[in-house]
Formats: C-alpha cells, sequence, structure tokens
C-alpha cells in the first residue's frame, strides 16, 4: 500500500533510521539495487562499532596488550627499559582509525547512491519522519518501507550522586588523555572487564565492583574462575557480592564509593569511575507511538521473526530491537531483513549467536554453556583441553586457559568455550561444524597446520578417543 505523504514530505523507496551495522548494509544493498533511499544518523557515520565502540576499544585494548609486552621484555631476551605509557598517542591512533572508518563509510554511501542525512529523526506519522537537521533547519520525509536502526546507549543507574559524578561511560572512557591514577569499574561483564584489564596495564590501580557473587554471571564457573583469577594477578581487585549505596566527588578529580556487602560497609576512593553496567535501546525520543510501532516493557520495538514492526512496512534491527547486542547479530539482521524486501524467507529463530570477550586471554562462546546443560538435565559428553597443550601457545609464552566441548549422543557438538590467547579465530570451524550437522570427528580428523591454535581443536576432540 502506497504511503499517505503530506505535502512538503520527500518520498524514497527506503527511510532507514540510524547508521548502525544493520542499517548501513540496508541502505548500501537496497541502493545498489536502484532503489531510492535515504539514511538519518544523528551523530556516528556508520554507528556505534566503528566510532565509539567495538573496533575503537579493540584499538585500545591491543596498546594495552603492547605495554604489557613492554613489561616482559625481559623474557623475550631484551634489555630495555619499560617506556611510558602516552595516553594522548593511544588516543591518537585510536582517533585515526576511527577518521579511516568514517571516509570508508561515506565513500560507501555516496557509491550506492544513498542519501545521508545528518540530523535528529522523529516519526511524526507512518512512514513519516522529520528531520532536526545539525545545519538548521528541518527536512520531512516519507518512504514505501522504513527500516529502523537506532542502537542502544550505556545507562547510568540512578545510584545516588552517580550522575552528579559524571561517571566515564565507554565512550568517555576511549577519549581519555591520562592514564587515570586509580580507577572504580561498576559493572563486572563484558565491557567493564575488557576496560578494567586494559587500563591496569597502562598503569591504572584499578577496583571492580559488582552485585553479584561472580562476574559475567551467564558464563560457567570454571571459565569465569581462571579468568578472575588471571585478571587478580595483573593487580585488579574485585569488590564481589557489593552495592553501590552513593558516590561523591567527580571523575576525573576525586570520587569516593560507599559499598554494602553482606558483612559490612566499605569506602573506596579513587580518580576515575566507570559506569559499565548495561545499555538501554534507544526508542524513547523517536516518536514510535507517532508511526504505530509498539514497544516492549524494556523499550525495544517489539518485531516478529522476520523483524517487522507492528507498524505496516516498518522493520526493526539490531539493538533497538532487541537483537542480542553485537555487531555480528546487527549483521545478520541486515540478511533477513533483505531477504523479507526481496520476498524470501529468513528468520531470527534458532540462530546461533557466536561471541568474543576481547579481555586477554580471550573468551570465545557458541551453543550450550556446561552449566546450563547441567541445569537443564541434558546429557553430554566433555572434552576439555588446557591451552598449554596447543603448543603454538607455548611459542607465544601465553599458555593460560583452556577449551571444552560439550558433545551430545549424536555425536554432535552441543556447545564450546574458549579461554586463551587468540580464540576467538577457533569460533568459526566449530559453528561450521555444528551447523552443518556434522560430528565432532569432522574436526578431529582433519590435518591442520602444525603448529597453530586451530589444531588445539584436533587435540581437543581427540581427547575423547578414536573408537
Amino acid at each position: 500500500m502506497a504511503a499517505i505523504v503530506e505535502v512538503g514530505a520527500e518520498q524514497f523507496d527506503v527511510v532507514v533510521l540510524g547508521s548502525g551495522e544493520a542499517g548501513k548494509y540496508l541502505a548500501w544493498t537496497l541502493g545498489a539495487d536502484g532503489r531510492r533511499v535515504a539514511l538519518i544518523e544523528t551523530r556516528y557515520v556508520g554507528g556505534s562499532c566503528p566510532n565509539i565502540a567495538c573496533l575503537p576499544s579493540k584499538n585500545v585494548i591491543h596498546s594495552a596488550k603492547v605495554a604489557w609486552y613492554a613489561h616482559r621484555l625481559k623474557e623475550f631476551g631484551f634489555e630495555v627499559t619499560v617506556p611510558k605509557v602516552d595516553m594522548k598517542v593511544v588516543r591518537e591512533r585510536k582517533r585515526t582509525m576511527v577518521r579511516e572508518l568514517v571516509e570508508v563509510h561515506n565513500k560507501r554511501f555516496a557509491a550506492n547512491g544513498v542519501t545521508f542525512i545528518c540530523g535528529d529523526g522523529r516519526f511524526v506519522g507512518p512512514r513519516e519522519v522529520v528531520v532536526t537537521l545539525q545545519a538548521g533547519g528541518t527536512r520531512q520525509i516519507s518512504g514505501d518501507t522504513v527500516i529502523v536502526s537506532t542502537g542502544s546507549r550505556a545507562v547510568v543507574t540512578d545510584i545516588p550522586g552517580l550522575q552528579e559524578a559524571e561517571p566515564m561511560t565507554h565512550i568517555e572512557q576511549l577519549e581519555l588523555d591520562v592514564v587515570p591514577e586509580s580507577l572504580i569499574v561498576l559493572g563486572g561483564g563484558y565491557i567493564g572487564l575488557e576496560f578494567a584489564q586494559a587500563m591496569a596495564r597502562f598503569g591504572s590501580k584499578v577496583t571492580v565492583v559488582d552485585r553479584n557473587a561472580r562476574c559475567l554471571t551467564h558464563e560457567d564457573e570454571d571459565v569465569v574462575r581462571v579468568l578472575t583469577d588471571l585478571l587478580s594477578k595483573e593487580g585488579i581487585e574485585f569488590k564481589l557480592g557489593s552495592t553501590v549505596e552513593s558516590v561523591t566527588g567527580r571523575s576525573g578529580d576525586a570520587v569516593e564509593v560507599i559499598l554494602k556487602t553482606q558483612e559490612r560497609h566499605e569506602t573506596l576512593r579513587a580518580t576515575h569511575i566507570l559506569a559499565a553496567v548495561g545499555r538501554i535501546p534507544n526508542t524513547d525520543s523517536i516518536g514510535t507511538q507517532m508511526a504505530g510501532i509498539e514497544l516492549t516493557a524494556n523499550g525495544h520495538i517489539k518485531v516478529n521473526e522476520f523483524l517487522q514492526t507492528t507498524a505496516e512496512s516498518v522493520f526493526a534491527v539490531g539493538d533497538c530491537a532487541g537483537s542480542p547486542y553485537f555487531t555480528h547479530a546487527a549483521y545478520d539482521d541486515f540478511r533477513i531483513v533483505y531477504q523479507s524486501i526481496q520476498g524470501h524467507k529468513r528468520v531470527t529463530t534458532g540462530r546461533q549467536i557466536p561471541y568474543t570477550l576481547f579481555t586477554d586471554p580471550e573468551l570465545a562462546h557458541v551453543g550450550l554453556h556446561e552449566d546450563e546443560a547441567k541445569r537443564q538435565g541434558i546429557s553430554y559428553r566433555l572434552a576439555k583441553l588446557p591451552m598449554a597443550a596447543v603448543l603454538r601457545t607455548r611459542t607465544l609464552g601465553e599458555t593460560e586457559g583452556f577449551l571444552k566441548a560439550l558433545i551430545g549422543k549424536d555425536d554432535r557438538i552441543l556447545g564450546f568455550t574458549a579461554l586463551g590467547v587468540g580464540v576467538g579465530e577457533l569460533l568459526a570451524p566449530v559453528q561450521l561444524v555444528m551447523n552443518s550437522g556434522l560430528p565432532y570427528t569432522a574436526l578431529r580428523d582433519l590435518i591442520v597446520t602444525h603448529p597453530t591454535l586451530s589444531e588445539g581443536l584436533v587435540f581437543l576432540f581427540a581427547s575423547l578417543g578414536y573408537k
């Protein structure tokens, strides 16, 4: 059904609200197909991943690993004084990468004929958006199809005094030009641990605070125990099972945090504080009601398995749609919506979502967790191998961690978890076997180059025998 357009509204075949992973790929691909596409972006060309999240954080994390290597120079045969960290240089290296990525995005938008509009978009009716332009004024546009790709943002909770303390989120953390003398990290999740380790390696005295009895509550206990122990050895202090009652002071100068544990109250002091306690979808200011788009109780846009919203010819993708908060999940959202627009069927149900935590060593996982299998009474055989048995790790001097896999009665892999150097790269071959319905022996019986990390998969599954 054709859109009803008020006088003055520009008509497009497709309007994309937000240039995150799914949104930008839909704009590029549909534009290349010859459709007239408009994309509205408030600030970050290409979304959060290339600007303030995935790639910038991994850039800084890599600099921190170089700093860690600098402290191990004698181990590798170098008699050199440990160099001093210059966070301005670290930041500029990150900024240079971001500028290059933004330029790549701009060129691709232009090459695919996408009308890129800088401003804040808000629905004023079904499939109709008014954009408050960054350059001033407004622009009203309408689309036969609209795709919402507005992402999510870090939340700063209403702990007394926290907002007044102006805590860093990951955005401000990535813009630091000095090494914090001391840092309190609120939250022992993925973002919190990645930054905690990076800052500790740069020279900060880091304390991680979490209300739970252990970090990464969705991960297996053996994984968390080993990872927490490794981070503790790097000087990170953990205050677990602790509730933050109040915060005073100002981040960047001096902050004081009052904690409550089961036994007592405790006061922590630091120069900086990082809030890493979760994210919320960016759906509260885009006028969803005006468009007939319903939200869930936690603010995500309601979608079906095709990522269609409650409004006709309107899709939602990525974080704002409640998809797993990973860039690679959003990329699959792009494929689902593109196929739907093309008249084909691809759905979100039953998706296999892998992920990697980029601490050092990395934590990579896909499929069923062992703790989850135990809770559900699912029968499995366990294959487990220390990373030290993967001989490539010995050449690197990074032998910490282990590999493990759950094997079902039919010899198929139910789940795979790896904690070790570079193990995120091991996920793809395991996923391929799982998705193809092959038995674990498909990996066990490969001839894999020696010595490589992927060779560890052969020995992991060989640990179950050759019968």
